[in-house]
């Protein structure tokens, strides 16, 4: 998988790629990553890429001349399946949107910055817009962290145990089951009996059950989907 990151302050992004899990995925050569900086697509001699919004308001505005000459530079060396724009008012980014992506070969992600990007860049270049959740950030690249740690950890091989990401919260519309580990009895505080039992059976039957009851008390809203 390939994923390509256009940013303006592409500093913010090498840190969370070059640690934990995605630099593991990375090094084994599953996935490559790619930070584009668009200032390096800008025509004008101190690299502005932003300017004010006609009919006036507060706020710049990402020009629309350097995304495109990087987006169609970029679509020129390979196909993509997806253009993604990161943006507070783009459907809210969840497990199964995060399953979808991981199934893609090649993948664009823009991160906005300032006001915005100009909408001649969403009506003509995005075909998918994200947003983390329902608040602002002051641009697009630690939301585009989150979407591909989230997919990056879904491609086969890059887990130690891939059965894991399978037993993730929201992967079955459920929050996961309590987890515990060693020591069984600590300071009073006992790990239930049943998990301790060695019979798998009862122990699967205990783990969807406490699965639906913490949904059904923290989040019954997803139980909606099931």
């Amino acid at each position: 998988m390939r994923i390509d990151i256009i940013t303006v302050v592409p500093e913010l992004l090498k840190s969370p790629f070059s640690a934990s899990i995605v630099k593991r995925a990375i090094d084994k050569q599953l996935v490559e990553i790619h930070l584009h900086n668009l200032r390096d697509y800008s025509n004008n001699n101190y690299k502005q890429v932003d300017d004010y919004q006609f009919g006036g308001g507060a706020g710049m505005v990402l020009m629309i001349e350097p995304i495109d000459k990087c987006i169609s530079k970029l679509k020129k060396e390979r196909n993509y399946d997806e253009i993604i724009y990161m943006s507070p008012d783009g459907e809210t980014f969840n497990q199964k949107t995060a399953n979808n992506l991981s199934l893609k070969e090649n993948i664009i992600i823009l991160c906005g910055h300032y006001k915005g990007v100009d909408q001649r860049v969403r009506d003509h270049f995005i075909t998918k817009e994200i947003s983390v959740g329902d608040f602002v950030l002051s641009g697009g690249e630690l939301a585009a962290a989150v979407v591909c740690d989230a997919v990056v950890r879904l491609i086969p091989g890059v887990l130690g145990n891939e059965t894991s990401a399978l037993t993730d919260s929201f992967q079955d519309n459920l929050l996961a089951p309590p987890i515990y580990t060693r020591p069984a009895n600590y300071k009073g505080w006992k790990v239930p009996d049943v998990l301790v039992s060695g019979h798998t059976q009862k122990i699967e039957t205990w783990r969807e059950e406490q699965a639906l009851q913490h949904t059904k008390k923290t989040r019954p809203d997803l139980l909606n989907n099931l």
